[in-house]
């Protein structure tokens, strides 16, 4: 016999943004910045949307655009705590919802061998909370205080059983334990789910989340991101630095930079001492930007001349 299915119920909070539209966007937005994560007008809508109809959203996108450090300022715009599930190949439910602690099983069945129990109440025992051990999503919704950020990071690396899996817990904000029962969630989740596009979503996810797609950031965006990010750096740099990372983004590398790259780069020379970017920093940053050895060959064949962007220019496309 199986102990009864554990019912709680699911208690909306919402967070303490202006109700009205154009005013709690707008508050997403200097609330980002505040915590050095720019958002432009339609992203933060997005999140907006997120913590007001609480749906989960899908943000997808190049790698190192920010989509991860997304949750993380929606965690610590809200004050809230932040849960992260790193997706991968062969991700199964013990590592992602919950497993049972067996030796602690094991030792309290025989610690009960000689007790007048049943054997429905031995059963009922081992499979209560006591020997339950969370994993991410089941901790999401089990939070006692307040509805917690649960960040599904590259959720394209698991497989499709896994994304099918997720579908019980984003409709319904619940998880079925076969022993246990139906947990609810006491406080719903933000849910934002990450994808690099490593291979195509399933339908029903998708139908299930609210959808933002985040691109290669213009020059002036990009030099909003690094000047704000890193506040010390010069404009004459930081202009530099981005004119050259989007520079290399048109050569066709098989990974291109990403913000993540630009901001590893524009470090790296402040770290370096160096005042501007010239064919030598190129040469010795060159790790920052390039991820593969055919990709620096791409680079260094393109030429210092191709690459180096001077103050008051900005292109997006290498040099011909």
């Amino acid at each position: 016999m199986k102990p009864p299915a554990v019912e709680t119920t699911i208690m909306t909070t919402f967070p303490d943004l202006p109700s009205e539209s154009s005013q709690g966007v707008d508050a997403i937005i200097s609330g980002f910045e505040r915590l050095g994560y720019v958002a432009d007008r339609s992203l933060a809508t997005a999140v907006y949307l997120v913590t007001k109809l609480r749906k989960p959203i899908l943000v997808e996108g190049h790698a190192g655009l920010g989509k991860t450090e997304l949750a993380k300022a929606l965690a610590s715009l809200l004050d809230r705590r932040l849960i992260r599930l790193q997706c991968y190949e062969g991700l199964d439910v013990n590592s992602a919802v919950y497993e049972w602690n067996y030796q602690k099983q094991l030792l309290a069945i025989k610690i009960e061998e000689g007790s007048d129990k049943t054997v429905e109440e031995k059963e009922r025992h081992i499979f209560s909370g006591e020997f339950l051990l969370e994993r991410p999503l089941l901790q999401s919704i089990q939070a006692e205080d307040a509805s917690p950020v649960l960040l599904i990071d590259e959720i394209d690396r698991a497989d499709e059983a896994f994304e099918a899996f997720l579908l019980e817990l984003l409709s319904d904000y619940q998880i079925t334990i076969p022993e246990m029962g139906t947990v609810h969630a006491k406080h719903v989740p933000y849910v934002v789910l990450t994808s690099n596009r490593s291979r195509e979503l399933g339908e029903a996810l998708k139908r299930r989340c609210l959808y933002q797609w985040i691109d290669y950031p213009s020059l002036e965006k990009e030099m909003k991101i690094v000047c704000t990010r890193l506040p010390g750096i010069e404009e004459k740099l930081a202009r530099q630095v981005v004119g050259y990372v989007q520079a290399v983004r048109g050569l066709g590398l098989s990974k291109p930079p990403g913000v993540a790259e630009t901001l590893d780069c524009a470090e790296a020379l402040l770290t370096l001492g160096k005042p501007q970017l010239d064919e030598e920093a190129i040469e010795q940053t060159l790790g920052c930007i390039s991820k593969s050895v055919e990709d620096s060959v791409k680079i260094r064949s393109a030429g210092a001349g191709k690459l180096f962007i001077p103050p008051g220019e900005g292109v997006s496309q290498p040099r011909q």
